[in-house]
């Protein structure tokens, strides 16, 4: 399957779609993978349940445009290889990833308008923030690792760590109003790259646990 991922990343990023009959080969072979994993009808059933209640979320976002058709397909297809808590954490990824690309695609988007230096800088500013924390929280969430050192956080004050919150919340906001109004066009994010990349994370973190597991039973 990660051959799979591979090309519907490359197409996804190259013409902006992903091929109906590479989500129906990921689809299709589900099964053969059920079958080598021993899997009882009703695991069988609940991936299929988990692959629908995907289909029916993700159409709500296609509705709305904020997901194409072709990712719909990837992430329903990928709903029948992942269990829950893997599938959960494909999401998570997904999006921190997606969110993130998104973001600095949009930031790189902007028409510059003259007397709106600082405004610019200002979106930058906030555009970078905003991959640097999903990048952090694509490591933190691969690693296993908390995104803040429970020390500091301890030790942090509440009025002062209040007072950082909203200050972030709101420079991300000013920035993000000044680069959607500043868009030279509209843009279409590859979110199937997102997908991909989260998935294969999932299935790399799956198997080193699965050899490490079996390390220490043999």
């Amino acid at each position: 399957m990660a051959t799979a991922l591979l090309v519907a990343a490359f197409t996804d990023l190259r013409r902006r779609e992903i091929d109906n009959a590479l989500n129906a080969g990921i689809a299709l072979a589900a099964p053969l993978w059920w079958l080598s994993m021993g899997f009882g009808w009703t695991q069988i059933g609940f991936q299929i349940g988990l692959a629908l209640l995907t289909f029916v979320i993700c159409c709500v976002l296609f509705v709305i445009r904020q997901m194409g058709g072709g990712d719909v397909k990837l992430l329903t297809a990928l709903a029948l290889w992942f269990a829950p808590a893997h599938f959960l954490m494909l999401v998570v990824l997904m999006a921190v990833v997606g969110g993130g690309a998104s973001v600095a695609m949009a930031a790189c988007n902007m028409q510059r308008r003259p007397g709106e230096t600082v405004r610019d800088l200002a979106a930058w500013l906030g555009a970078a923030g905003w991959v640097w924390l999903a990048a952090a929280m694509t490591w933190a969430l691969a690693t296993g690792r908390p995104l803040l050192a429970p020390d500091i956080l301890a030790s942090a004050p509440a009025l002062t760590a209040g007072l950082t919150m909203l200050a972030i919340v709101i420079l991300f906001t000013l920035a993000f109003a000044h680069i959607q109004r500043r868009q030279k066009s509209k843009l279409r994010v590859p979110y199937g790259v997102a997908i991909a990349a989260a998935a294969l994370w999932v299935m790399a973190d799956r198997t080193i646990s699965a050899v490490h597991a079996g390390a220490l039973l043999g």
